[in-house]
């Protein structure tokens, strides 16, 4: 194998199998990460001109870790990791699920910083290595919902700032990036998916292949480790009080015109 390789994590489906697609498009060698999603990963990875499927459960740190270890010692040019993968369950600021709040640490939070310690510990590149963590435009635009998640994708956040801050090689780089409302999300119906992913500044849809045009041009690596790219046309600069869920929600039951 000649290709520069990348892993990324959920990327069977939704937004991580968009960049997925515009890896392997680029010529890349894609290693497609995925839980529960094996028949959606074996069909992409079918599709694409290099590629392989590997799975384990993101809430195991071990586990992911050991996946980590086992890629980079085959893997001769693994120059990206991309931790897309994350669980958005609903709870509240004013009664936090403990369970809820568990899964959120250890699968958007905890494991991405683990297997990107492993990953610039153990991969082996001529190049410089990258990590991408994928966050949320909440980290600017916060609000009380999903209160988990919310609170796990700011600490996945920080990991970019400190695992920066750490690195060994100079050429190395750890990147944040974060998307907006880009696909429906939770219980949405249509119309509602419609209204919230123009609840930004541009009132326009972004859709997943910006966020993955965004990724390739972070594994270039022209941007100064510790950055955050936001592909969300405005969101986090709004200040939003709910959920655009709910927000759309809240338009389409009183009738108002997005």
């Amino acid at each position: 194998m000649t290709q520069p390789a990348v892993l990324i994590t959920g990327g069977a489906r939704r937004i991580g199998a968009a960049i997925a697609r515009a890896f392997g498009d680029a010529g890349w060698h894609v290693v497609i990460h995925y839980g529960s999603s094996r028949e959606e990963a074996e069909a992409l990875a079918g599709e694409l001109p290099s590629a392989e499927t590997a799975s384990c459960d993101l809430a195991d740190g071990e586990a992911s870790v050991a996946l980590v270890e086992r890629l980079a010692a085959r893997l001769d040019d693994w120059r990206v990791l991309v931790n897309c993968a994350s669980v958005f369950e609903p709870d509240g600021s004013r009664a936090l699920d403990p369970e809820t709040n568990r899964r959120a640490f250890a699968i958007n939070a905890a494991t991405p910083a683990r297997m990107a310690q492993a990953f610039l510990a153990r991969s082996r590149t001529g190049q410089g290595r990258r990590v991408i963590q994928i966050t949320d435009q909440k980290i600017r635009n916060p609000n009380p919902d999903f209160f988990s998640y919310t609170m796990s994708k700011h600490a996945l956040h920080a990991t970019v700032a400190m695992l920066s801050k750490a690195r060994l090689r100079a050429e190395d780089r750890v990147y944040g990036l974060a998307p907006g409302a880009i696909l429906a999300s939770h219980d949405q119906a249509q119309d509602e998916t419609d209204i919230s992913h123009r609840l930004n500044l541009l009132q326009r849809k972004t859709a997943p292949a910006e966020v993955a045009r965004a990724a390739l041009f972070l594994a270039q690596g022209w941007m100064a480790s510790g950055q955050t790219l936001f592909v969300d046309s405005g969101q986090h600069l709004l200040d939003q009080d709910r959920d655009v869920i709910y927000l759309a929600r809240e338009q389409v039951r009183s009738g108002e015109i997005a």
